[in-house]
C-alpha cells in the first residue's frame, strides 16, 4: 500500500516523541500491505474499526494513539486523516476528517 500524509505522522511525533516507534512500526506494516477489501485489513490487524467511506480507525501503542485513515482500494492507497492521542481522538468525527 502507499501511504500518503508521513509528513502527518512525523509532525505528530515530533509533538510526541515517544509515539515515534509505534507509528513508524505501524507505516512499514501498512506499507508492506496489499489489501484489496476491508476484511483483508481485519484479518492483519484485528483492533481496526472499519467504518463506512473506506475509512479505517488503528489502535496504536496499546490505544494509546489512533490513526484515520480512508483507503483507496483499487489504487492502493492509504490516506492518512487524523493522528491523535485517544483524548484527542474523541473530539473529532471521523467521518469527516
Amino acid at each position: 500500500m502507499r501511504v500518503i500524509a508521513n509528513r502527518t505522522l512525523r509532525a505528530f511525533w515530533e509533538r510526541h516523541p515517544q509515539a515515534r516507534g509505534p507509528l513508524e512500526a505501524w507505516y512499514q506494516e501498512v506499507a508492506q500491505g496489499n489489501w484489496a477489501d476491508p476484511s483483508e485489513i481485519k484479518t492483519q490487524f484485528r483492533s481496526a474499526s472499519v467504518l463506512k467511506d473506506n475509512r479505517v480507525v488503528f489502535n496504536i501503542a496499546g490505544n494509546r494513539y489512533r490513526v484515520v485513515v480512508k483507503i483507496n482500494y483499487p489504487y492502493r492507497i492509504v490516506y492518512v486523516r487524523f493522528v491523535g492521542t485517544h483524548k484527542e481522538y474523541d473530539y473529532i468525527d471521523v467521518n469527516t476528517v
